[in-house]
């Protein structure tokens, strides 16, 4: 096994055997930590990079622990899917009523239906996605003086958005926080919501 480790440890880079040795030491067991100090030692790493990429780590998770402690509660979540589903609900009926003025109804029932749905189904993810992607909130979020995060509390990119905007079409994910502190969308856009002015 100390072999095994000893294997592992030497194919980290630079970076990861600094942080392993450090910040990370209490994840590994007293076998791995060995290793990584023998492995550590073997380099001759110098001590300014070792100090810089210590800080670098440290600031990294302080930074984290920051976004963990101000996560919103479920009931928190719960509020903004009300307000959001309200907000986009009267927003289909404007487009809808919108429509109605410039495109006669069609006779054909399969057209007529597919339409509703695009409009229905584009109409919700151009919400969260403009809103997302603009100001990091939605409506419920600016009433709840919350915001969308990337899990290391950076902003997220527009492709992240998208994607954790796509997932709210998953079933039940509406509801999966009441059950998880996270939701999916959350979870697979690696995303998190976080009070506004984090402590």
């Amino acid at each position: 096994m100390e072999n095994e480790f000893a294997r592992v440890m030497s194919e980290r880079t630079d970076e990861e055997l600094i942080k392993i040795i450090t910040v990370e030491r209490e994840r590994y067991n007293a076998t791995a930590i060995e290793a990584a100090d023998a492995e550590f030692e073997k380099r001759n790493i110098d001590k300014s990079e070792f100090e810089k990429i210590k800080e670098q780590a440290t600031e990294k998770i302080e930074q984290k622990q920051k976004v963990d402690s101000n996560v919103v509660s479920s009931g928190i979540r719960f509020l903004h899917y009300i307000i959001d589903f309200i907000i986009a609900y009267l927003l289909i009926l404007v487009i809808f009523i919108i429509l109605g003025l410039f495109i006669n109804p069609t006779s054909n029932s399969f057209i007529s239906g597919l339409l509703t749905l695009i409009t229905i189904l584009g109409t919700f993810l151009a919400y969260y996605a403009v809103m997302e992607i603009k100001f990091q909130k939605t409506i419920g979020k600016f009433i709840t003086k919350t915001k969308v995060v990337k899990i290391d509390g950076n902003k997220p990119t527009a492709s992240e958005i998208i994607i954790r905007t796509i997932c709210r079409l998953i079933p039940f994910d509406g509801i999966s926080y009441l059950f998880v502190k996270n939701g999916l969308h959350d979870y697979l856009s690696k995303t998190k919501v976080i009070k506004d002015n984090p402590k």
